[in-house]
C-alpha cells in the first residue's frame, strides 16, 4: 500500500508540473501513466486523472485570478458547455471495453502529439500563427476583456462541448482541446490562453469528479496522493515556467506523448 501511495504521488507530481509548463499537456499523460505504471484500466484511471487534474489546475487558475489574466467570461461558458457534455463522456466511457477504450486514448494522444510538434517547430522558424486572421473572439484594448459577439460565443461554447465530452470519456481535462480553441478563436496572449485554459478544466474536472464519486467508482487510495502530488507539481512549474523554453518544451512534450500512444496500442496487441 506504501508504495502505491508513494508512487501515486510521484505520479501526480509529474502530472502537475506539465500542466503546468504547457497548460494543456498534464492532463493527457495522467492516464497512460496511470495505465503502465499503476495497471488501471483506463475507466477506472479516467476518474482518478480528472480528481488530479482538476485540482492542480484549481491551483494556477487561482494563481491567474489573482493576477487578473483569467478570462472568466470565455472560461464559464466553455465550463458550463462542458459540464453539459462531461456526462455523456462518462457514460460512454463505463460502456466501452478497456481495449478498444485504450485504442481510442492512444489515437487522441497521438494526435494531440503531432499537433503540438509541428506547431512548436513552426515556433522555432518564426512562422506560426495559429488565430484567425479576423478572430471571432477580439480583445478591447483598453480593458483586455473579449469583445462579446454571436460568433465568438459559438466559438467557445463549441470548444467547451468537446473538452467536456473528452474530460468525461478519457479523463483528460480537455486543455488540449481549449487551448487550440482560444489561439484559434482569439488574439489573446499565450500566458491569458494558459491561464483560462486552467479555469475551464477546473470546473469541467469538477463535474466529472463529483459525478463519479457519487457512483462510487473513485479510486481513492490511488487518487488522493496522486492529486496530492500534482498540487506540488503544479506550483513547482509554476516558478519553472518563465526560465524555460516553450517551443523545446512542446517537442519534448510531443514525442514523449507519441511514444506513449505507441506503448499504448502496442500493448492492446499484445494482450489481444
Amino acid at each position: 500500500m506504501d508504495s502505491i501511495v508513494a508512487g501515486s504521488a510521484v505520479l501526480g507530481g509529474i502530472v502537475g508540473l506539465i500542466l503546468a509548463l504547457t497548460g494543456a499537456g498534464g492532463a493527457i499523460l495522467a492516464v497512460p501513466l496511470l495505465l503502465f505504471v499503476l495497471h488501471l484500466g483506463v475507466a477506472e484511471a479516467a476518474p482518478v486523472a480528472l480528481l488530479a487534474v482538476g485540482l492542480s489546475a484549481a491551483v494556477g487558475a487561482i494563481i491567474g485570478l489573482r493576477a487578473g489574466i483569467v478570462r472568466y467570461k470565455a472560461a464559464g461558458l466553455m465550463a458550463l458547455t462542458g459540464m453539459l457534455s462531461s456526462p455523456l463522456g462518462l457514460w460512454l466511457a463505463h460502456r466501452l471495453p478497456n481495449g478498444p477504450l485504450t485504442l481510442l486514448f492512444a489515437g487522441v494522444l497521438a494526435f494531440v502529439s503531432l499537433r503540438m510538434f509541428t506547431q512548436a517547430t513552426a515556433v522555432k522558424r518564426h512562422a506560426e500563427n495559429t488565430a484567425f486572421p479576423s478572430p471571432p473572439c477580439r480583445l478591447d484594448a483598453d480593458t483586455g476583456r473579449f469583445i462579446w459577439t454571436g460568433p465568438c460565443s459559438r466559438a467557445l461554447a463549441l470548444s467547451g462541448v468537446g473538452a467536456g465530452f473528452l474530460s468525461g470519456l478519457l479523463g483528460v481535462g480537455g486543455g488540449f482541446v481549449i487551448v487550440p480553441a482560444l489561439k484559434r478563436a482569439t488574439h489573446a496572449p499565450m500566458h491569458m490562453i494558459v491561464a483560462t485554459s486552467l479555469a475551464v478544466i477546473t470546473l469541467v474536472s469538477a463535474s466529472g469528479v463529483v459525478s463519479t464519486a457519487l457512483a462510487g467508482r473513485m479510486n481513492w487510495h490511488v487518487g488522493a496522493p496522486f492529486a496530492a502530488g500534482a498540487i506540488v507539481g503544479m506550483l513547482g512549474g509554476r516558478l519553472a515556467a518563465g526560465r524555460l523554453s516553450g517551443a523545446r518544451l512542446q517537442q519534448g512534450f510531443a514525442v514523449v506523448a507519441g511514444l506513449i500512444a505507441a506503448g499504448m496500442v502496442l500493448r492492446v496487441m499484445m494482450s489481444a
